[in-house]
């Protein structure tokens, strides 16, 4: 018990529950604290995870000297100042995706990270789990052959939420739920992009609800980026190949990969491991980064966090989609 890491929790949302059940469930860490704007919620958070600590600000649970970790839930338009906070008191953080607003604030957090020598991440936990690394070697066998088209969707009816609709919470699907189809992407294609094309629907308050996105790359490979906040999709990958093709089903959380031959045979299939969430391997390999000195997770590095949030800030332009506050 007083060899275990210990880890603060910024916000007690849905995302902060799944965080505390993660921590609960893992050996050698444990939820040492919680905070929220109000001492209440706080309170009734960590009685509910048995939390021995709880704060009502953040500035409170930034300034315990115990903690090793802060993880940062509260929405994506807080991420900035939540992280700084921790950051100016300290401490590690790992970071919620999308990470920020706009690249512009990731890489003053990042600046801001080196200069007090702290480790940073986001917590981009497909880049984590362990069918993450099956799939690249999958793609390293060439089984399918050659690449040429890449295929991710990640839909779901959520635009009655509030931090789908409103521009100060940093609206809209392409946030909330493309940051996971151009990070699919980005695992299977990298970075080397040369032209992106985009097309959105706008809500009243002019956030995207619906989001179309092709990328071009270098090497005439191709994809299709959607996500909808108004319907149900597949939520799946498609690899194509010039043998084959690769299904990964789930692409926020990978449950499954299928591989199948140019005549449409089943050739492999790879099931989701055994997870208490599927947060502990964000969390294990922020942890393992701190034993070995490092500042960034090589699975998330910073550089990574940076393209995927320049390509957003690309895409939102050409979809007339504005956040008040940048």
């Amino acid at each position: 018990m007083f060899n275990k890491k210990k880890v603060g929790i910024i916000g007690t949302g849905d995302i902060a529950r799944m965080m505390a059940t993660t921590l609960a469930g893992m050996r050698g860490t444990t939820c040492y604290a919680v905070a929220s704007r109000t001492r209440e919620k706080a309170e009734a958070f960590a009685k509910e995870f048995k939390i021995k600590n709880f704060y009502g600000s953040y500035e409170e649970l930034c300034q315990d000297p115990k903690i090793d970790l802060i993880y940062v839930a509260t929405p994506h338009s807080a991420h900035y100042e939540n992280v700084k906070l921790a950051l100016e008191n300290g401490k590690n953080v790992l970071c919620e995706k999308a990470f920020t607003l706009n690249e512009a604030q990731a890489k003053e957090l990042f600046d801001l990270a080196a200069e007090k020598d702290l480790l940073l991440t986001e917590a981009m936990w497909t880049r984590y789990v362990p069918l993450a690394g099956k799939l690249k070697e999958i793609i390293s066998s060439n089984i399918i052959g050659e690449i040429s088209m890449v295929m991710a969707d990640l839909s779901y009816n959520i635009g009655w939420k509030q931090r789908i609709q409103d521009p100060l919470l940093g609206g809209g699907a392409l946030l909330d739920l493309g940051v996971y189809g151009l990070n699919f992407v980005s695992l299977v294609l990298g970075e080397d992009i040369t032209d992106i094309q985009s097309s959105a629907v706008l809500n009243d308050r002019g956030m995207d609800i619906q989001d179309v996105i092709t990328l071009k790359f270098r090497s005439d490979q191709m994809a299709v980026v959607t996500c909808s906040a108004t319907s149900f999709g597949p939520c799946k990958g498609i690899i194509y190949g010039a043998n084959g093709h690769i299904e990964v089903q789930d692409i926020n959380n990978f449950s499954s990969i299928t591989v199948y031959n140019n005549a449409g045979e089943k050739i492999g299939f790879y099931k989701k491991e055994k997870q208490i969430t599927g947060y502990e391997y964000e969390v294990q390999a922020a942890f393992d980064a701190l034993d070995e000195g490092w500042k960034e997770c090589p699975a998330m590095p910073h550089a990574l966090t940076l393209k995927i949030m320049n390509e957003m800030d690309y895409i939102r332009k050409q979809t007339g989609v504005v956040f008040p506050q940048l």
